[in-house]
């Protein structure tokens, strides 16, 4: 299936793009589009509503877009105001209608984790058949735990047997819910998925999480702050267990908080480059894992500040190795990774072993490509181990993987000769990436060497 985002302007670049190499210190400030996370719990919660929902300042990207136009196949509709702000126009959601039009419909989940797991629970809730599909990276992504869990709730499904994408989701309009047991080891976006869609099931949705350590409990707790912004009734008081009472999500009338995922990278550059990056509207409250960039900056020897601004990080230059487990906040490991490949200590990252089923295998791909530059990676059973070494220029794969392409940027900022493949890959969640980096290098005279 063609992705619908492929309508999103992105500017035709070199297929290796020069990161852009900064040789003094910076002082910056720049502005970050909203969250991904929030912005497709949100509209997954408009489309569930018993009334339309406005969406301001939401994400733009290829991972948002697909989620637009997932719950627009299914049946809800989703429009774009004609004012716009910094960062494109809000999002105006009518809910999905009680009978749909007649099947099968189609999905293309793309490579967004969010789409794949938090669709499929929804189709569920449909009249009619739903094909979801995707990208070829995403049909080796795990997902045989939303798969069974829909099955022991009732719903039938045809994935011949492979718990991977594609799949048919041959819905009735209703799912009984009631108690059910995972295990979501692999991804807490299956707790989440589950959740979103929860109250609208007969008889709500009582689910327990058993086995290994379950990744990204911020996520859930992110999950469970949205389901009681819209009204749901959530009671999560007892570990791995969480109870969402039946019920019907209410309108939604919300601002998109700035994606603090996307916004690590400029952090990360105050820490490199030293001088200092103000992230303007940084939270001073959040459920966002992104949020936990603040003790990280500390732990790397830097500091910053928090007011009604933004989060101000500022450097020397000079990096501390640390001992981190990002078991909660998986997705900053890569910026995570690239800073302690500058450190002037050896690193080690734990609790992150799920990432070997993210958008690529992250853990894999940041070994190869912070070892391609000359340094020390490997991996551990749980994490990666980064000892100290001199890094030189080279061309950094992305394996399709934004985050890889933000992490070799800020490598970028202190080795030269650093060239990014497929840089392009950064539109799935910050389409801008490229145009704010350059402006943040710019902010006080660059030097780029290719």
């Amino acid at each position: 299936m063609p992705s619908p985002a492929s309508s999103l302007p992105v500017q035709s670049r070199p297929a290796v793009w020069p990161a852009p190499r900064r040789e003094s210190a910076l002082d910056a400030r720049v502005s970050i589009p909203g969250s991904k996370s929030l912005t497709n719990r949100f509209l997954v919660l408009a489309a569930l509503a018993d009334e339309p929902s406005r969406l301001r300042s939401p994400l733009h990207s290829r991972d948002t877009e697909l989620m637009a136009a997932a719950l627009s196949a299914l049946g809800a509709t989703v429009t774009k105001t004609t004012a716009s702000g910094d960062f494109g126009s809000d999002w105006l959601v009518q809910p999905l209608p009680r009978v749909g039009a007649p099947g099968p419909l189609q999905v293309d989940c793309g490579l967004a984790g969010t789409v794949m797991r938090f669709i499929p629970p929804v189709a569920a809730l449909c009249s009619q058949s739903v094909v979801l599909d995707g990208d070829a990276g995403a049909r080796i992504r795990p997902m045989r735990t939303t798969i069974d869990a829909l099955r022991a709730l009732g719903v039938q499904i045809d994935d011949g047997g492979r718990g991977l994408l594609p799949f048919t989701v041959n819905a009735t309009g209703q799912v009984r819910g009631g108690n059910l047991t995972i295990d979501a080891s692999a991804s807490s976006q299956f707790v989440s998925g589950l959740l979103l869609a929860g109250g609208r099931f007969d008889l709500g949705l009582d689910l327990r999480h058993a086995g290994p350590v379950l990744p990204g409990r911020a996520h859930i707790r992110m999950t469970i702050e949205v389901l009681r912004d819209a009204g749901l009734l959530v009671d999560d008081s007892e570990p791995d267990r969480w109870q969402i009472e039946p019920g019907v999500p209410r309108g939604l009338d919300v601002t998109v908080e700035p994606d603090l995922s996307n916004a690590a990278p400029f952090a990360a550059a105050a820490l490199v480059s030293g001088g200092s990056v103000q992230i303007r509207d940084w939270p001073t409250w959040t459920t966002q894992a992104g949020d936990s960039m603040r003790w990280l900056i500390d732990a790397f020897g830097g500091s910053s500040s928090l007011d009604r601004s933004g989060l101000t990080v500022h450097g020397t230059g000079e990096l501390s190795g640390v001992d981190v487990d990002l078991g909660e906040v998986g997705e900053l490991t890569p910026v995570v990774a690239a800073v302690a490949a500058l450190a002037d200590g050896p690193s080690r990252i734990r609790g992150v072993a799920h990432l070997r089923g993210h958008e690529t295998d992250r853990l894999k791909a940041l070994t190869t490509e912070i070892n391609r530059l000359g340094g020390s990676a490997e991996e551990t059973a749980d994490g990666l181990l980064i000892r100290p070494a001199k890094l030189h220029g080279g061309v950094v794969e992305t394996y399709h993987d934004h985050r890889m392409a933000m992490a070799a940027a800020v490598i970028g900022l202190r080795v030269p000769g650093v060239g990014i493949e497929n840089v392009d890959t950064t539109a799935k969640t910050l389409p801008e990436f490229t145009q704010l980096w350059t402006s943040l290098v710019d902010s006080a005279g660059r030097n780029r060497e290719s």
